[in-house]
């Protein structure tokens, strides 16, 4: 079990490219729960996980997300996943909520990939849910418009070759004894 951990967090890559079909409910349930049980500072627990699967939504945070990273409009920033994981944190829970956000973001990443999902991590969570859209996307979910985006984890299939293990830089690890 163990090598196998180790063996899908080394092998793990980000995808850019899905097909339309949808992940299956037991697969996004496994993700899910693996992002709940991401680690927390002082068991805190200040991030939700707002699963869109909606095509409407989906697009909506696409654009918005297209908005914020001025693209042009005929690109798709979420690659065409069908499933869009958007996490969110409340600064007012706790003074380190963003890093409970980015473990659950990795939690969800490694999972995915550990059950044969698909996935990669897009940035600008956080300015879309600053956008009067976004804000108003909160309030639509009952959550407070403080809260802040940490990012989306889109999931799917991929429709593309699945990327080599790229080399990693030889000095990331400094040894102090």
């Amino acid at each position: 079990m163990a090598k196998e951990t180790i063996k899908d967090l080394i092998e793990r890559r980000s995808i850019r490219k899905y097909k339309a079909e949808q992940i299956k409910d037991e697969e996004l349930e496994q993700i899910l729960k693996a992002g709940i049980y991401a680690a927390s500072g002082m068991n805190k627990q200040p991030c939700k996980i707002i699963v869109v699967q909606d095509k409407e939504t989906r697009d909506l945070l696409m654009a918005l997300n297209r908005k914020a990273g001025n693209m042009p409009e005929d690109m798709d920033p979420f690659y065409g996943a069908p499933t869009v994981l958007v996490v969110l944190y409340d600064p007012e829970v706790s003074p380190i909520a963003l890093y409970d956000g980015v473990l659950v973001m990795g939690n969800l990443l490694n999972a995915a990939h550990a059950i044969d999902v698909d996935s990669c991590w897009i940035h600008r969570a956080k300015e879309t849910f600053e956008f009067p859209e976004g804000k108003e996307l909160l309030k639509k979910w009952g959550l407070p418009e403080t809260m802040v985006g940490v990012g989306n984890c889109i999931l799917g299939y991929r429709d593309c070759d699945y990327p080599p293990v790229p080399e990693k830089k030889s000095d990331m690890v400094v040894y102090v004894k």
